[in-house]
């Protein structure tokens, strides 16, 4: 079965921002160029057969273009261990219109809500517990901005685990009005 998301891929001058900020933190697993988005919806193992109604479904979501910016950094951690660390997203009611939109259709094609709030990012780096100290590297890129850029379609990713770590291919792309 194939694991889905939904995601926005940030443009080349937006993700070469994102890669200079992946360093200093030893035995992190920082993501390359081709992994980098900004998840809407994860969607996971999907039936083939959900895919496809997902597929109709997410294609007839209206939405307007709209713009995005990087603003700062952050990290999601599990039991006081970092897991992750991330890029922020400023703050913008049309993505928030757009992820509900989402988790909307999601849902109406049989799929369980998703219960985590939607905090938009983009990760960088996944971290375990050999991993170096993260306070450095937040106070280091706190103030981290890219060019705002221009979020014109929304892409089905398909998620397949390698040894070397995920690879996300795209699935189908829908072009935002």
């Amino acid at each position: 079965m194939p694991r889905l998301f939904v995601a926005l891929r940030p443009p080349v001058a937006v993700r070469d921002v994102l890669i200079d900020t992946m360093d200093s933190v030893a035995a992190a697993r920082w993501q390359d160029d081709e992994q980098l988005h900004l998840t809407l919806r994860y969607i996971g193992e999907t039936d083939p057969r959900v895919a496809d109604d997902l597929v109709d479904a997410l294609g007839r979501i209206d939405a307007p273009r709209f713009e995005l910016a990087v603003h700062g950094v952050g990290f999601f951690e599990r039991k006081g261990q970092p897991t992750a660390l991330w890029a922020g997203i400023a703050p913008n009611a049309a993505l928030d219109t757009l992820q509900k939109k989402v988790e909307r259709v999601c849902q109406s094609v049989g799929l369980e809500a998703e219960h985590r709030k939607f905090t938009p990012h983009i990760t960088l780096a996944r971290l375990n517990s050999a991993a170096g100290p993260v306070a450095p590297w937040l106070a280091q890129h706190s103030r981290l901005a890219a060019p705002a850029w221009p979020v014109d379609s929304v892409r089905l990713y398909e998620s397949t685990l390698t040894p070397g770590g995920s690879q996300y291919d795209p699935v189908v792309e829908w072009r935002l009005r």
